[in-house]
């Protein structure tokens, strides 16, 4: 599966991206990039508000690919978010059973390249890992991706930015 994904970072690294604005950044829309010192993994840790995420990442055995040189933007839903799903869907995926559709999920959430809040808005779709687009509207000030809410824009970490979403997304069914 490490194989599997580095393949399609290789393939996706060469897409030309064009960067994300969000109207409201809340507090990191301020911050200048700046030389992070955490990777995703680490930053996602230490917000202690993306457990839900963490634990995901784990069980799909994702955590070297987002611990990896990048770089990444990762359009992360909080515990929140998670706790909306359908009672029973967040232990479902857990299971091992579940690790593909998990995975599938996951690699929906990342788009291969620093994808920063200034430049989102000029998108109207970004290609993700899982290989699928997601679509980005703006609607005033309020960036969304695939019907999700971005809450916080621009958290560097030290392989790529974070965007705070207020639910998971899903990919479509092929």
């Amino acid at each position: 599966m490490k194989k599997f994904i580095l393949s399609i970072l290789t393939i996706t690294s060469a897409l030309s991206l064009s960067a994300v604005h969000a109207g409201h950044h809340g507090e990191y829309g301020k911050e200048k990039d700046k030389e992070a010192k955490a990777d995703i993994v680490d930053t996602a840790i230490a917000a202690g508000t993306f457990q839900t995420l963490v634990a995901a990442v784990q069980a799909a055995d994702l955590v070297d690919a987002l611990k990896g040189e990048g770089p990444f933007t990762v359009f992360a839903p909080t515990d929140e978010a998670f706790a909306a799903l359908p009672d029973g869907t967040v232990p479902s995926l857990l299971l091992p059973e579940n690790k593909d559709q998990l995975i599938a999920i996951l690699t929906y959430h990342v788009v291969p390249g620093k994808v920063k809040a200034a430049d989102v808005v000029e998108l109207d779709s970004a290609t993700t890992l899982q290989g699928q687009d997601v679509t980005i509207t703006v609607e005033g000030e309020t960036v969304k991706i695939n019907g999700a809410t971005v809450i916080k824009a621009d958290i560097y970490t030290s392989n790529g930015v974070i965007h705070v979403i207020d639910s998971v997304i899903l990919p479509p069914s092929e």
